[in-house]
């Protein structure tokens, strides 16, 4: 995206902060985008430069901002053969594997799926000012099953707003150890970050944590484990390990928050984002992607039910 230069007269009607009335007139801008564009002396308030963002304008005052081009971010992308499920202007629905990283992190520099994405989606328009995807939601490093990627900063605000509306729906499919207490059920457990370990989570009292709610429903039950369904209907860190772990049936494969030795010899925790439920950017219409099982764990289920 090339420099963009715009100009505007105040209407009385108008008059109000700064970034405020910038954020009228952009809708493909964040707040804080506009305001660090501010700061960073990118706008005019006739003909003089004002950095205060909370600066108040005045009826038939002219503004000027100038919007820089899209910078590169710094991400190298990578060839990491992405199944992308889903692809429009605006976002991408990816179904992730597990052991991909969503975003580089300390100890995670390469092979993430953001550096693949800038290079399997040649179209980003940027987010925030810098070339690369939108993430607004994330899935751990071991959990596999879909994700969505904002292509510009217009839809990354729209889901930024639905994700936190909960008006996106999201499905698990979970392979516990032993069974829940009850066949279908709802978790309400505050989430904070573990003291005692500080790159954990925890269920801890309420009020010490945020709110955290999931359901659940029981599909499939058998000798020693069983197959269930979680709804989150918020997004803390790790939820719904900690919130099945806390019902006492904790990830078959979670050695975190489950045992310390899973009950089923695998490389990963049994947990999948399978279905993804949201309306598209500017659209009333919901949209539904699912994710089948990867062959890995359809196989244990096979096994299972054997």
């Amino acid at each position: 995206m090339s420099e963009t230069l715009r100009n505007f007269i105040v209407r009385p009607a108008e008059a109000d902060r700064l970034d405020k009335f910038l954020v009228s007139h952009f809708t493909d801008q964040s707040r804080s985008r506009i305001q660090d564009l501010i700061k960073q002396g990118c706008v005019l308030v006739n003909d003089q430069e004002v950095t205060k963002t909370g600066y108040q304008l005045e009826g038939g005052v002219h503004v000027t901002i100038k919007i820089p081009e899209v910078k590169p971010s710094g991400l190298i992308p990578e060839n990491i053969p992405l199944d992308i499920v889903f692809e429009n202007d605006d976002l991408a629905v990816i179904n992730k594997p597990a052991g991909m990283v969503v975003h580089p992190a300390a100890g995670h520099a390469t092979g993430t799926l953001v550096q693949a994405a800038l290079a399997a989606i040649p179209d980003l328009q940027g987010i925030n000012g810098e070339e690369r995807p939108g993430v607004v939601h994330r899935l751990d490093k071991q959990t596999s099953g879909l994700i969505i990627l904002a292509k510009n900063e217009q839809a990354h605000r729209w889901l930024q707003d639905q994700f936190r509306l909960r008006k996106v729906k999201k499905v698990y499919l979970a392979l516990v150890d032993g069974r829940p207490p009850t066949p279908t059920g709802r978790v309400e457990a505050e989430i904070a970050r573990d003291p005692a370990h500080r790159k954990q989570m925890a269920v801890v009292s309420n009020g010490r944590g945020r709110p955290a709610t999931t359901e659940y429903n029981t599909l499939e039950q058998y000798d020693a484990h069983t197959l269930i369904e979680a709804h989150p209907l918020t997004g803390r860190t790790h939820q719904i390990r900690l919130h099945l772990a806390f019902l006492g049936c904790p990830i078959v494969g979670d050695t975190v928050y489950g045992k310390k030795r899973s009950t089923i010899e695998m490389d990963r925790h049994f947990l999948h984002a399978a279905k993804l439920s949201f309306v598209f950017p500017g659209e009333k219409e919901v949209h539904t992607f699912e994710a089948p099982l990867p062959p890995e764990l359809e196989e244990i289920l096979t096994n299972l039910r054997r």
